[in-house]
């Protein structure tokens, strides 16, 4: 497979990938570190298409009972959280002609299982411990526009508009929601660089987070900062081998009467993992990729820490 077909193959990844967690509220924030960046984020492609994703993200993660955590409105001392979120997602590529840019949009329907213990804080002395989970629809996450811009044929960029819509149910009487109830909008740029003759291709991509507040338990998170990076080396097989580094670092403090109770809960974190990706053509005609990476936690502060596994599927027609 040529440079400019697996090109084509797993671009649409990048455009995408809407990899889900709960909210600092519960520790964490609508993206998990490492996950973000994608081969050939940076890329929209020249060419009008239809492409089709299918995600996989599960997380296994916690933070200890030595440090209080702000859940539904309570206080619980440490928190552990399984979850496992299926999305399915279309794009277009819009047909602009030729030149350096070129447009897209995307839609995302997650379907969330999540599981949460917690130990809510009763009193100074008591511990209330409860396990809980829910499934069900997601907040649907949509992009009403990626633009990209090429610099050269191995040089790209993108900036996109990523929108979450609370439209998954939400009980405050509940640990386990499929529904983080805000909106989120997560504005991002992208940057591929492609070194053919070393088959080396460098991805990353930095975007900013920015909560409602969530009517519910009157808590508004704080602006979440992400940047990830990804370095794979491909071969003319179609396979690819790489790793990936995630950082998130959270901007002011959050706010509300539980965040104010923990001085505003202001945290970071820092994953990285091995990356594994191959490309394909379905009956010799559509481009057909998988990618799965392994990211675990390596250090963190008042934000849940452990391991995550995100596999995903893309088709272009």
């Amino acid at each position: 497979m040529n440079a400019s077909n697996r090109c084509l193959t797993v671009c649409a990844v990048g455009l995408f990938c809407a990899p889900f967690a709960h909210a600092t509220e519960g520790g964490l924030g609508r993206e998990i570190s490492g996950t973000n960046a994608m081969e050939n984020a940076g890329i929209v492609p020249p060419e009008p298409i239809w492409a089709f994703n299918l995600g996989s993200v599960y997380q296994d993660a916690s933070i200890g009972a030595g440090r209080l955590v702000p859940i539904i409105g309570e206080l619980s001392a440490g928190i552990h959280s399984d979850l496992s979120l299926t999305t399915l997602t279309g794009l277009k590529v819009w047909d602009t002609g030729p030149g350096a840019w070129n447009f897209s949009s995307s839609f995302t329907l997650p379907y969330d299982w999540n599981k949460v213990t917690a130990s809510i804080v009763t009193s100074q002395t008591t511990l209330a411990s409860e396990t809980q989970s829910a499934s069900n629809l997601f907040d649907i996450y949509f992009v009403p526009f990626t633009a990209g811009y090429h610099f050269s044929k191995t040089e790209h960029l993108s900036i996109s508009l990523g929108v979450w819509a609370p439209t998954g149910e939400y009980d405050v009487n509940r640990l386990a929601n499929p529904s983080l109830n805000n909106w989120t909008f997560v504005p991002s740029v992208a940057y591929t660089k492609i070194i053919p003759q070393s088959g080396l291709q460098f991805d990353v991509t930095a975007g900013l987070q920015f909560y409602t507040r969530n009517k519910a338990t009157d808590y508004l998170n704080a602006p979440l900062f992400n940047l990830d990076l990804l370095l794979v080396k491909s071969y003319p097989s179609g396979l690819g081998i790489g790793l990936t580094l995630g950082w998130i670092d959270q901007w002011g403090k959050d706010s509300g009467p539980t965040a104010d109770k923990l001085h505003g809960f202001q945290g970071y974190d820092i994953s990285a993992g091995p990356y594994l990706s191959y490309s394909t053509k379905l009956g010799g005609k559509a481009p057909l990729s998988f990618s799965l990476r392994w990211v675990p936690t390596l250090t963190s502060r008042d934000r849940i820490n452990g391991d995550t596994v995100l596999a995903s599927f893309t088709l272009i027609l």
